[in-house]
């Protein structure tokens, strides 16, 4: 037979039990990519844009749960639903999906060549006669229209995480004369494999706004309605407190605001 103790004892532990199912975070489930620095899959640090969203659901009602995929792949699982949230695309990148107010970060897309080139990216035009490497799945306001009248000028290579060791390959044995990709990554993983005096930036394309982009799945509407407009709030304090600057630190950059 139990005693008053006992009994007292398990009311105590059946309410914190039932206060944690009622009360446990709401999984949001992100496709991801290793895009270092930006969302970085390996190592100790995880990327500033992880970082800066990991910091606006800290304490939230929701559980940020990460799977990092190849690009294509990561796309397709947040058009499908099953996954809540995509990590970041520019908005030509992923038309399909559902974008908040605010923006994670920014992206400036360059060129890159061998480092005694002399060709230097002025506009469309000036890509006229060279092979040109391209993540697949990359939109580039500025080029869509030079890439669809000139497909076999450009060599499209499926986004993973091997995206810049082809593409730093192809260009050093002129399987490709230059490459795209952003500014930042290239110049991190250039530096972190001592071939910064191989390869050089040869100009840069407009810098687009990079988001936390999130599912269209008709049954997640509410759901999803919620999560962004947390986000948008979150990213608006994150923003004004300054903390944007001391994260973009932590990798050696500006902050990413003062190229808007």
């Amino acid at each position: 037979m139990f005693n008053l103790k006992s009994k007292s004892m398990i009311f105590a532990s059946s309410f914190i039990l039932l206060s944690q199912q009622t009360y446990a975070a709401e999984p949001l489930l992100v496709s991801s990519i290793d895009w270092c620095p930006q969302l970085c899959g390996t190592g100790d640090k995880e990327g500033y844009v992880m970082d800066t969203v990991k910091a606006i659901f800290k304490d939230s009602p929701y559980q940020v749960d990460v799977q990092t995929f190849p690009w294509s792949r990561a796309i397709k699982s947040v058009e499908k639903g099953q996954a809540q949230a995509l990590l970041a695309p520019a908005k030509q990148e992923a038309p399909n999906l559902m974008f908040p107010t605010q923006e994670v970060g920014i992206q400036r897309m360059c060129f890159f060549t061998k480092s005694h080139s002399d060709w230097e990216y002025t506009g469309p035009e000036s890509l006229a006669g060279l092979k040109v490497g391209l993540a697949q799945d990359t939109s580039i306001e500025e080029l869509n229209s030079f890439i669809a009248d000139n497909p076999d000028q450009f060599d499209f290579i499926p986004y993973s995480d091997s995206y810049l060791d082809i593409s730093f390959k192809k260009t050093k044995f002129d399987r490709i004369d230059t490459f795209l990709f952003t500014y930042n990554s290239t110049q991190y993983e250039l530096i972190k494999r001592n071939l910064d005096a191989e390869f050089k930036e040869a100009g840069c394309t407009t810098t687009a706004k990079i988001y936390m982009a999130f599912t269209p799945d008709a049954g997640q509407t509410s759901d999803v309605k919620e999560m962004m407009d947390y986000f948008d709030q979150g990213m608006k304090s994150l923003k004004a407190s300054g903390e944007i600057k001391n994260i973009m630190a932590k990798y050696g950059l500006s902050d990413w605001q003062e190229f808007l």
